[in-house]
Parts: structure tokens; C-alpha cells; sequence
């Protein structure tokens, strides 16, 4: 796997950490993730090479995961104990769209994580490339102020099955791009200019495509009406 900007990991607090990602895989993105992180803390740069790093490993890292998800099977269900937040999707289920009320302790439980170390969210709430930002993660950071810290990540789609479970295809270059914390005004930026901004971010704004494609800008206005947590 090629790694890039590991070095940014040492430089962060103990707690109050959010990262955001594009999302390629439901578990080998965040499985990935924990190794270069925890290789990082350890000394390594920009390399997950001799995995001793897994004896002394962060303990207080968490991932947002959607329950729905997390329930799909045993395995799911032990990674759900290895650090997973688990919340409601409002707006699937079962495959199919729906549109209900935010859980708020599912936003307390992100608050919580947050208090008591670093949290990886992926903000598209999907693996499909270039789906819009959902709003509620920037409700998410306007509460509870954390760092941000954007991940690009690349090569997961086309090495994995959907569930990031099984080799899909051998000889697949992986990347992991880590970024600097991004500037964040949190009493004066607006929900939709901190949207805007991690779209840039974790690369998944329509600019990086040729065209925006009808079925982006269809979700887009969908779910600027269907996700909104707070008014």
C-alpha cells in the first residue's frame, strides 16, 4: 500500500480527533486505516511493513458505522465490538430509501468517542463514489469542534469485495493519502460551507469529475432535503 502524510498522526491530541474518508469498502478502508495509524505512532513513516506496531496499538479509536451494517453477519458483528459507533441511517434501509428522525444519542455517542479519543467517519454514509457530503457530519464538527483531518484513499474498490472482506482482485495498488487538519471556523462557518469543504477534502466534489453527472446533482438536492438533523 502506498502511504502518504503519515507524519500528520504524530502531531495530533490524544482525543478530539475526526477523520474523513471516501468510502471504497464497508471494513478493509477502516481496518487499513487502524494499521497505518497505529504503524505511524510507532515510528514507522509512511509504511505498515513488520506489524510488531500491533503490540502497542491506539486503544481509544473509533469508527462511525451504520448498525444496519454492522448486524450483516458474525464477522460484522465482532468488528462491531473493535471500536464501531453505531448509528441509525435515516435515509436507508434494507436497500431501500426512506426518510426518518435522527437517534440524537446516536450523535451523543460521536460526541463521547470524540471525549475519549479519534474517530473516523465517512461522510458520504455510502461507498459509491461521489455521492453528496451528508450534512450531519458537519452538524457533527460545528458541536463538537474536534481537528479534522481529511484521508483519501484509493485501490479498496478494485482489490475487495463491497464488504472489504474477501480479495476481489490480486495486483491492485491500495493508497492512502492523510492530509493536513483542515481550518475550521467553528462558530461562524456555515453547515453548507463545511460540507463544501470536505467535499474538496476527501476529493468526492462534482469539480473532480469532467462533468457532474445527473444522478450526483438528483442526490444531492435529495438529500439536502431528507438530511437534515437539526433546524
Amino acid at each position: 500500500m502506498k502511504i502518504e502524510g503519515s507524519e500528520v498522526f504524530r502531531n495530533l491530541p490524544d482525543t478530539g480527533v475526526l477523520f474523513v474518508s471516501n468510502h471504497q469498502t464497508y471494513f478493509a478502508d477502516v481496518t487499513a486505516m487502524h494499521h497505518v495509524f497505529n504503524a505511524s505512532l510507532n515510528g514507522r513513516i509512511d509504511s505498515i511493513k513488520n506489524v510488531s506496531y500491533l503490540w502497542n496499538p491506539k486503544t481509544n479509536l473509533y469508527y462511525v458505522a451504520a448498525s444496519e451494517t454492522m448486524k450483516s453477519g458474525l464477522l460484522p458483528k465482532i468488528l462491531a465490538y473493535v471500536g464501531a459507533v453505531s448509528i441509525t441511517r435515516t435515509w436507508r434501509e434494507a436497500g431501500e430509501s426512506i426518510n426518518r428522525q435522527v437517534e440524537f444519542k446516536d450523535i451523543t455517542n460521536i460526541g463521547t468517542a470524540l471525549d475519549d479519543g479519534w474517530v473516523i467517519t465517512f461522510p458520504q454514509g455510502t461507498t459509491k463514489a461521489f455521492n453528496p457530503i451528508r450534512k450531519g457530519t458537519a452538524h457533527i464538527i460545528r458541536k463538537y469542534k474536534p481537528i479534522v483531518v481529511p484521508i483519501v484513499i484509493d485501490g479498496f474498490r478494485r482489490s475487495f469485495d463491497k464488504k472489504g472482506l474477501f480479495i476481489k482482485k490480486k495486483g491492485i495498488l491500495q493508497s492512502m493519502v492523510i492530509k493536513t487538519p483542515l481550518e475550521i471556523d467553528y462558530e461562524n462557518d456555515s453547515v453548507e460551507k463545511i460540507v463544501e469543504q470536505l467535499e474538496y477534502a476527501i476529493e468526492q466534489h462534482p469539480s473532480f469529475l469532467k462533468v457532474p453527472t445527473e444522478e450526483y446533482l438528483k442526490l444531492k438536492n435529495e438529500r439536502n432535503k431528507k438530511r437534515e438533523f437539526w433546524t
